[in-house]
């Protein structure tokens, strides 16, 4: 499986984790929102900007829009994947109708720009942040992405639009369909889903056998041959690399029952375990890729400062993966950054500890990125 990304007959996927893109982020972009916060602890966004730079040093104010993406640009250009998927924690509104949660990200609708600067073709909804302030808010973001023609997965007007899948096609190579859900064990309130009248998210109340047969079902009604089916899902605590059986079986049932190739799981703040099952991807806790949280202390041995740009070949004749590469990064400044030999080989220790009960490791590939072994 340490097979090249150069192979002209795969259709190449990128995915990563979560992109926050709220609160400090916005703060320095160009036109941010009103940084008044409702938490405990800090009561401005710009308070993240102070924490990063007492961290790590100054940032720039404002920022271009390309600046938060740092060198993962030319990660994607290198790379230059067919589709590129993300899981967007951040509402897209200027909506003041917070949510008392305790913690509420947006970012204002001009400074999504910075989607189209990453190319973001599919934004993944199902989260436990996107109705942090409200139907309104939500309503916003819809309405913007869909104006940034950015599609969206996981969360709708109602339902029916909720849990359709993003149909992103790729040319001759076909169709992808991402097909989005939240599970209340990331936090996703149940109030939050979707129904036939409500705007909301498409919510997945239990990972139970009968939940993934309603979920293959659902696939198998939308896809065509050769079509890549990503099943991305919003599952699991923030910290932690424990995998349960519940969530490892919900995902092979996915594949089992409806040919899905990736299962693109997020929500851990850090990288959990690889799986391939049936030479298809499950990437259980992509970890963070975009966000404010330099400078917060606690869990440091997750290393949450390292992100990972997952690039995944998959044969759209068989719905197969046919290689996988991993680009690890670090956070620095509110940017991300090339990591340091040590960054990356406590990156695939990390990854061979947690994915080696399921058969599945990594190894050092061209400089200093990651394939399987």
């Amino acid at each position: 499986m340490a097979r090249s990304l150069e192979n002209g007959l795969h259709m190449q996927l990128f995915l990563c984790g979560d992109v926050m893109t709220g609160r400090g982020i916005d703060q320095v972009l160009p036109v941010p929102c009103d940084p008044v916060l409702h938490e405990g602890y800090c009561k401005s966004a710009r308070d993240y900007i102070r924490l990063a730079e007492q961290a790590h040093g100054p940032i720039p104010r404002p920022a271009a829009p390309a600046y938060i993406w740092g060198v993962a640009l030319n990660e994607l250009d290198r790379a230059s994947p067919d589709v590129r998927i993300v899981n967007l924690e951040t509402a897209i509104t200027r909506s003041n109708d917070y949510v008392p949660k305790g913690i509420n990200y947006r970012m204002s609708p001009e400074n999504a720009s910075c989607l189209v600067v990453g190319g973001v073709d599919c934004c993944v909804l199902a989260n436990n942040h996107v109705l942090d302030w409200g139907h309104a808010g939500l309503l916003d973001t819809l309405a913007v992405l869909d104006r940034l023609q950015i599609k969206t997965a996981g969360a709708g007007h109602d339902l029916a639009e909720a849990s359709a899948p993003a149909v992103l096609e790729t040319g001759k190579r076909g169709r992808v369909l991402v097909f989005a859900l939240a599970a209340p064990t990331a936090g996703t309130p149940p109030s939050w889903a979707a129904t036939g009248n409500r705007a909301g998210v498409n919510f997945l109340p239990d990972l139970t056998p009968t939940s993934a047969s309603r979920v293959a079902d659902h696939i198998v009604k939308m896809k065509r041959p050769r079509d890549v089916v990503v099943a991305s899902i919003h599952w699991g605590p923030n910290w932690g690399d424990d995998i349960p059986d519940a969530q490892r079986q919900f995902a092979h049932a996915l594949i089992d029952e409806a040919d899905v190739s990736i299962v693109h799981g997020h929500s851990s703040h850090h990288a959990k375990a690889i799986e391939v099952y049936r030479n298809r991807l499950l990437l259980y806790g992509c970890g963070d890729f975009l966000n404010d949280y330099e400078g917060i202390r606690g869990y440091e041995e997750f290393r949450s400062d390292l992100r990972l740009m997952y690039f995944a070949g998959v044969n759209p004749a068989n719905g197969e993966l046919s290689a996988l590469e991993i680009a690890p990064l670090r956070a620095h400044r509110f940017s991300l950054a090339y990591p340091s030999r040590t960054d990356v080989e406590w990156v695939a220790e990390v990854l061979n500890r947690n994915s080696r009960r399921f058969g599945t490791g990594v190894r050092q590939a061209s400089g200093w990125r990651l394939s399987l072994s």
